[in-house]
């Protein structure tokens, strides 16, 4: 049975004719809006159906792991925010990917948009070359550039997944 939700926000094209930075925030909002296109109209089982196997992606876990990276890059990354992880544990690094019954897309869904949340507001008093003050594993250094297009990267990957795994929930196709 579907629960009653909130729609997802509109997605929104992105301009064709912006500047570099809002052409970077739009597009990075449209691949946000798709996933939660993606997840609109399911129940929290069909959200938790995984792909194919071996794979255990699923659209809940997805949804859970780009709350993780939102966090990672704008919060820690960027900001020294001194936040742990929402879901992994040392005990299982992919616990946002592995889900259970207990895990709820609505819970998932609010925290997802409240990390989107807080990225906007560190982002808005930074410029593009402005540098991440928090630590990478890496040890490298990332301006917000960098953090937007990986950000992008990401979301349109897992979007590949998220229309794949759609397909398999209930054959619902397209952007």
């Amino acid at each position: 049975m579907t629960t009653e939700r909130t729609e997802a926000a509109p997605r929104v094209d992105p301009s064709t004719t912006s500047g570099e930075r809002e052409a970077l925030e739009q597009w990075l909002d449209f691949h946000r809006a798709t996933l939660a296109r993606k997840c609109e109209g399911l129940d929290d089982a069909q959200l938790r159906t995984l792909s194919a196997p071996p794979s255990d992606l699923n659209l809940l876990g997805l949804v859970r792991h780009m709350a993780e990276v939102e966090r990672g890059w704008f919060r820690r990354v960027l900001a020294d925010e001194k936040v742990g992880w929402i879901y992994s544990t040392d005990e299982d690094r992919d616990r946002d990917i592995h889900v259970t019954d207990e895990d709820t897309y609505d819970e998932a869904y609010a925290t997802w948009q409240a990390e989107i949340a807080r990225a906007r507001t560190l982002a808005a008093t930074r410029g593009l070359d402005d540098l991440g003050v928090g630590e990478h594993h890496s040890g490298r250094t990332f301006n917000l550039r960098w953090i937007y297009l990986h950000m992008i990267e990401e979301y349109a990957r897992h979007n590949g997944h998220a229309d794949l795994i759609r397909e398999r929930v209930d054959g619902a196709t397209g952007d």
